[in-house]
């Protein structure tokens, strides 16, 4: 009844906003990124606008209200340009192609797809006409916009020392002692910063890193309905833009859990299942997938800071900010992931059920035959990297905690497919397919070979397969490169890829029947392992019930014995049986601390 009361409340206030708040749609003929775009802009002799929003976007509400429908703006871009609207979450490629230029992102190019003038953020409409003039008037590419020369790739998958310490200082260096968080104006939880303190969190410092920052970040929780603000504002925590995107829920219940996993502090328990409640009672589809995010404004273009001061009860009689209910692949495997990382630190069962729940309706839904996965159900084909690479990291994580081979050979088959179809020719991986007609072409991004380094590396471990550890080296040489590894001005998550790719994972292993009590106890104690020097996702945990026949890689020999047992190995060194859950973990605590 409840979710019938959240549907007819979200029609209303489609309508609402419909009629109050006016469009560019009625002044400017929007076009879509396609080829029939470009080539109209090469026949008329007319530059390329290019406006990348997101739906839940204040300012992208507000340009469009404001900007974009100014009458005197609207003439420029009709009389001189061809424009092109996208939606930011729809085109993960374009996406990460001007990342760099939040939200809204205004991007100039000529007909040959050539990058002229990059604007990042609201535009007011004088300002925003005068650059219409100006470009028009000069359109040469501006020094900012053209294309950077890369250095030579590495030619070893591994951090130059001296890369590797500029990593390390800059990680520290960034840190805000004072309020936790990186020393940046928007506060947010910079997952793979905490991620790498979290795995180095002996170190006194890193540990105040971890435990600061992710205290703070407590204050982008939504206290009545749970789920996470994106970012606050002010260089504080306390000037939340109250969109919830999918990256912000999964990122922020990862990092949640593995905290918990590290300190065994409750709070962080309790933190993460209020976005795993969140989840589902706001973004989860009838068929147990995930829908993408929800707005920042009740109403678009009016800041909702005293909308989600409210209560529950008093939210509902004004309506339900707009979820936008398309269900992406890529929104999916992180949540997916999320929540059986989740299940693996706390042991609760309705974490695993949403996770497969979902991971079953987007494999029926978004898979294609040869292994890959398109980005939304009615797309043709499978365009782009994040995709396949999120649903094979859901599916391994999967895997690690139920031990059930299917979810392995899925993810296997996705790694399989992003390697045939992804892969850049010198190193790395790019974020998506070159598409006929089409004159920007996909480029590699950072963020995502951090994650294609990390998946395939600890995917060919338990798969023993060649090829996925070659093709993680390939993706390492593009992090490994000094001018990509040195780009931001922190980047703790290359720190993380290289430390995996250098040691192996904590390998667990229980021997015994899967439906043996004894078996399921010490399955569970390797749920709850972590070396000390990695982050808590990093480890191979394994059930080898004989019946299904050997394990996928059989690197270690393990002797036979009448009843179950665990075993744990690190460094090439293994560990005596241990047949009890008590033994099993002390001495799982004396191999991985000695």
């Amino acid at each position: 009844m409840q979710l019938i009361r959240v549907s007819t409340a979200l029609v209303l206030l489609l309508l609402s906003s419909m009629t109050s708040a006016s469009s560019s749609k009625d002044l400017i003929q929007w076009l879509d990124w396609s080829e029939a775009s470009f080539i109209k802009a090469k026949q008329e002799n007319k530059l390329v606008l290019l406006n990348l929003e997101a739906v839940w976007c204040h300012w992208c509400h507000v340009m469009d209200q404001q900007t974009y429908s100014d009458a005197e703006v609207a003439k420029l871009i009709n009389q001189h340009f061809v424009a092109i609207k996208v939606d930011h979450d729809a085109r993960p490629d374009l996406a990460n192609q001007y990342r760099d230029y939040g939200w809204p992102a205004t991007i100039f190019l000529d007909g040959a797809g050539t990058d002229l003038v990059k604007r990042a953020g609201y535009i007011k409409p004088t300002s925003f006409a005068n650059l219409l003039s100006a470009i028009v008037a000069d359109p040469t590419p501006e020094r900012a916009a053209l294309p950077k020369a890369t250095d030579e790739f590495a030619d070893e998958a591994t951090l130059d020392p001296a890369i590797y310490q500029k990593l390390l200082q800059r990680h520290q260096a960034f840190y805000d002692p004072e309020l936790g968080g990186l020393k940046t104006n928007r506060k947010t939880l910079d997952r793979d910063h905490v991620e790498y303190a979290l795995s180095q969190s002996h170190n006194t410092f890193e540990k105040e890193v971890a435990i600061k920052t992710i205290r703070a970040s407590f204050a982008l929780a939504d206290p009545e309905w749970g789920g996470i603000y994106q970012y606050s504002t002010m260089g504080d925590w306390l000037h939340p833009h109250f969109e919830k995107i999918m990256a912000s829920q999964a990122g922020f219940m990862r990092i949640y859990a593995l905290a918990y996993q590290r300190f065994g502090d409750e709070e962080y328990l309790t933190q993460a299942d209020a976005i795993a409640n969140y989840l589902a009672r706001f973004l989860q589809a009838p068929d147990g997938a995930f829908y993408t995010s929800q707005d920042a404004d009740l109403i678009q273009g009016e800041k909702g800071t005293e909308y989600f001061a409210l209560r529950d009860k008093e939210r509902r009689a004004q309506g339900i900010p707009r979820i936008d209910q398309n269900i992406y692949a890529r929104e999916n495997g992180w949540a997916i992931e999320a929540l059986a990382i989740l299940y693996e630190v706390s042991k609760n069962e309705k974490y695993l059920a949403q996770a497969e729940r979902a991971a079953k309706a987007v494999n029926n839904t978004h898979r294609v035959d040869t292994g890959g996965f398109k980005h939304s159900a009615p797309d043709q084909h499978a365009n782009y990297l994040a995709d396949t690479l999120n649903m094979g990291a859901a599916f391994l994580q999967l895997y690690k905690v139920t031990a059930e081979r299917k979810w392995l050979e899925l993810a296997n088959e996705s790694a399989h497919f992003l390697i045939e179809n992804f892969k850049a020719n010198d190193a790395g991986y790019l974020s998506g397919k070159a598409q006929q007609g089409l004159p920007v072409q996909p480029v590699q991004h950072l963020d995502e070979n951090i994650k294609t380094t990390r998946f395939l590396n600890l995917l060919s471990q338990y798969s023993g397969d060649e090829p996925i550890q070659q093709a993680a080296q390939h993706s390492m040489k593009y992090l490994a490169t000094p001018s990509i590894a040195l780009a931001r001005i922190e980047d703790s998550g290359i720190l993380l890829a290289a430390q995996e790719v250098s040691i192996s994972a904590p390998h667990f292993t229980v021997v015994g029947e899967k439906k043996d009590l004894v078996a399921g106890k010490l399955f569970k104690v390797g749920l709850d392992q972590s070396g000390p020097n990695q982050s808590g996702w990093y480890k191979r945990l394994e059930w080898w019930d004989k019946s299904e026949g050997p394990l996928p890689n059989s690197d270690v020999t393990y002797p036979g014995f009448e009843k179950p047992a665990g075993y744990v190995c690190v460094d090439k060194l293994c560990s005596a049986p241990a047949f009890t859950a008590e033994k099993y973990q002390q001495m799982s605590e004396r191999i991985l601390f000695r």
